[in-house]
């Protein structure tokens, strides 16, 4: 089956995670002006397309994911004139603008959770997902039932005025919505959805997008962590019963009537159920982030509980994420990292000073030739890695990352205290929260205020200023690949996927294919030499390569090339 081409499919992607992006008043905190001010370098690198996570109005417990007003900007950001005009600035460059929709839960501080809150009896009350105590055999008052936040501990807070517990899948200051109540519904889509579209913006990131529809009768979640007393109850929640109808819904309402692109974050998925979203014929999303790659090695139900993972397995996650739409309507992504995920080459490749930029080029050699769009995240182009593991606890920031270790604590004490730390240090989500380091200055150019989170230590020496200029940057490297993918596009951003030496775990080659045009790409993922044959027939053009000096029998410590075979 052949594609159908479209400009969200062409599109590299570039997110903005704006408390960390630029500050352009000295405050600490990122704002859009500041963005606006780097839009001539996102261009440069040849994005099409800047996802802008959520920016609304919010008490900003989980950063902004607590939206406490949909049609309002958060004022440290900026006001509705500046995200006025970066649309328009963004649209000037020929660049378009998806935002984040957040619409599974609000913040407790929204007008609708105010007046759901204030009395069993007030029209909002079934807005959001309110249940009565039960009582244990003692007498005590429990929650409804054993569903685990996934934010640590219940996903239930009690509310005393009315005697009633909300659920709340994340912080509690993130109640969740009811999408069983058709007037809720109408009121997401014209809050949170057409009031964007009207003012131009060109399309929607959907947060948590399999999440809406929940199992009505809320029962147990079944014992996986003995020592816990509140269970992981995706399955109750992931995927529900109404999910597709919803989706639906929201299409044929709001969606269709705009030419915009949607891509839903909806995690771990069989190929069958994925297909249910994205497939064409559907009518739901254009596309999906898959977990499969970001969360290899770690177990579904708990990232921090870490066992670790072999090139194999990331080929296969790999396979996963980049071909699971092959031979139908639906379309794929391909990603490494995001803002709720730690840096790549700290993750895949190799941090140290030695391989950092090396491997870092690799990387992006292997993410711009999968099939599917791209999504890039901010610093990722300048080789961005983790904070230091000297870092201690109180470094951290996030919500979910803090209130781990406190639950964790609480249940272990001391034991194993390092090797959590070590998980934290690998996995947790700060990291990819640090402040962008645009040059070598104070706080790495972020800010000439105090960041309201710590800059990398690492500032002077990986930074925008010292690299948009220097031909062997990764900066350029990347640039060069996106290049590459859209000059051969029928065969990188659409061509058929095929992983050659699944067993080896050293080496990882990909061959692409687009009728009788092809391309094959090795890569070594260690810092040692390995040998290389080549195992294809016709004349080899290498058309991307982060070695200069390029060896026929032997790829060098974390070597990428891209050869493009004429038969």
């Amino acid at each position: 089956m052949t594609y159908t081409q479209t400009w969200w499919k062409d599109a590299s992607v570039y997110q903005i995670w704006p408390a960390s992006y630029k500050d352009s008043n000295g405050d600490g905190v990122g704002d859009i002006p500041g963005i606006i001010s780097t839009l001539d370098y996102v261009k440069n690198l040849g994005i099409d397309v800047i996802w802008l996570s959520p920016a609304y109005d919010s008490p900003q417990d989980d950063m902004g994911y607590d939206i406490s007003d949909y049609e309002s900007v958060y004022p440290k950001y900026g006001t509705m004139e500046d995200m006025d005009q970066l649309i328009k600035e963004c649209h000037d460059r020929g660049m378009k603008l998806i935002l984040d929709l957040v619409i599974n839960h609000t913040s407790d501080q929204h007008q609708w959770f105010k007046e759901s809150r204030s009395s069993k009896d007030d029209p909002k009350r079934d807005w959001y997902i309110w249940k009565k105590p039960r009582y244990d055999a003692e007498g005590n008052r429990q929650p409804p039932n054993n569903w685990g936040s996934y934010f640590s501990g219940s996903a239930w807070k009690y509310d005393e005025a009315t005697d009633e517990y909300y659920l709340h899948l994340f912080a509690e200051s993130q109640p969740d919505l009811n999408w069983e109540n058709e007037e809720t519904r109408k009121a997401i889509y014209k809050s949170a959805l057409s009031f964007w579209f009207e003012k131009g913006v060109d399309g929607f990131r959907i947060d948590t997008a399999g999440m809406y529809s929940k199992v009505q009768s809320f029962p147990d979640a079944p014992i996986v962590y003995a020592e816990l007393d509140y269970q992981p109850c995706k399955l109750y929640h992931q995927g529900g019963p109404r999910i597709h109808e919803f989706h639906k819904e929201m299409f044929a309402q709001v969606t269709s009537k705009y030419d915009v692109m949607t891509v839903g974050e909806v995690g771990h998925s069989s190929r069958e159920d994925a297909l249910k979203y994205v497939s064409a014929a559907e009518k739901e999303m254009n596309m999906m982030f898959l977990f499969d790659v970001v969360e290899v090695g770690c177990q579904v139900e708990d990232r921090f509980r870490y066992k670790g993972y072999k090139l194999p397995d990331l080929k296969k996650a790999i396979q996963t994420m980049s071909a699971f739409a092959e031979g139908t309507d639906a379309w794929a992504t391909c990603y490494l990292e995001n803002h709720d995920q730690p840096r790549c080459i700290s993750r895949f490749g190799d941090s140290s000073s030695k391989w950092r930029v090396k491997s870092g080029k690799l990387l992006a050699t292997m993410l711009t030739i999968l099939t599917g769009t791209v999504f890039i995240y901010q610093g990722q182009e300048l080789g961005m890695v983790n904070v230091p593991r000297s870092w201690d606890i109180s470094e951290y920031l996030d919500i979910n990352t803090v209130n781990y270790y406190k639950e964790y604590v609480r249940v272990n004490g001391e034991k194993d205290l390092d090797t959590l730390m070590d998980n934290i240090n690998l996995l947790a989500r700060d990291h990819a929260r640090t402040p962008v380091q645009w040059d070598s200055s104070a706080n790495g150019g972020f800010s000439t205020g105090k960041p309201w989170m710590r800059t990398n230590d690492n500032f002077e020496e990986i930074n925008a200023a010292s690299q948009v200029n220097d031909p062997d940057s990764l900066y350029n490297f990347y640039k060069k690949a996106l290049q590459v993918r859209k000059e051969y596009k029928d065969l990188f951003i659409y061509g058929k996927f095929e992983i050659l030496d699944f067993d080896n775990e050293k080496t990882f080659t990909i061959v692409k294919t687009a009728g009788s045009h092809k391309a094959y790409a090795v890569m070594n993922f260690t810092n040692e030499a390995v040998p290389f044959e080549a195992d294809f027939e016709g004349k080899a053009t290498l058309i991307l390569a982060n070695e200069n000096d390029v060896k026929e029998s032997t790829l060098g410590p974390w070597e990428s090339r891209v050869y493009l075979i004429e038969n």
